[in-house]
């Protein structure tokens, strides 16, 4: 792990950080956009785009998010930095759980799946190993369950394999 991703890690569970980090968030948006998917999170943690479609709006909805692979999957929560309301991408995949991720420079269609019970417990275990911080964010949240989605592959690209290169 580079040095700067380990720094990144320890540093995730203050509260300042996910301040600091939801404001880069348009930036990193950006950044995923320009790249197409190549950098995320400028590559300090696994990171995707996901593509939702707005509730409300219809519209498509970009955001970056960290991801662990699961299989051919893509497993990712709904900790929104440990904020008392749910993200809204995840309220989108609810609505409408067809998606489209960007990995690495390759866009793949997804379907979420809300993950429950044992399921959940081996994938948050997962999440945490990558990000410990979000075992802070529980906490912070208020109570507020934390959704975990496994992200999986349809279509075009469903053979895609999410830890490899």
């Amino acid at each position: 792990m580079p040095v700067l991703g380990s720094l990144t890690r320890r540093v995730g569970h203050h509260r300042w950080f996910g301040a600091a980090a939801r404001l880069l968030v348009p930036a990193d948006r950006l950044v995923g956009r320009l790249t197409r998917g190549r950098v995320v999170a400028l590559g300090l943690v696994p990171s995707l785009v996901i593509t939702t479609t707005g509730r409300r709006s219809g519209k498509p909805r970009s955001n970056p998010l960290l991801y662990v692979p699961d299989g051919d999957a893509y497993v990712v929560v709904g900790s929104n930095w440990g904020q008392a309301h749910q993200p809204g991408w995840s309220l989108n995949l609810l609505a409408d759980p067809a998606a489209e991720v960007a990995v690495k420079g390759r866009r793949i269609p997804v379907r979420a799946e809300v993950a429950t019970g044992a399921e959940r417990e081996r994938l948050w275990h997962l999440l945490v190993t990558e990000w410990p911080a979000y075992r802070t964010y529980v906490q912070r949240a208020g109570g507020r369950e934390i959704r975990v989605f496994r992200l999986v592959p349809t279509g075009r690209g469903a053979a895609a394999n999410p830890g490899g290169a």
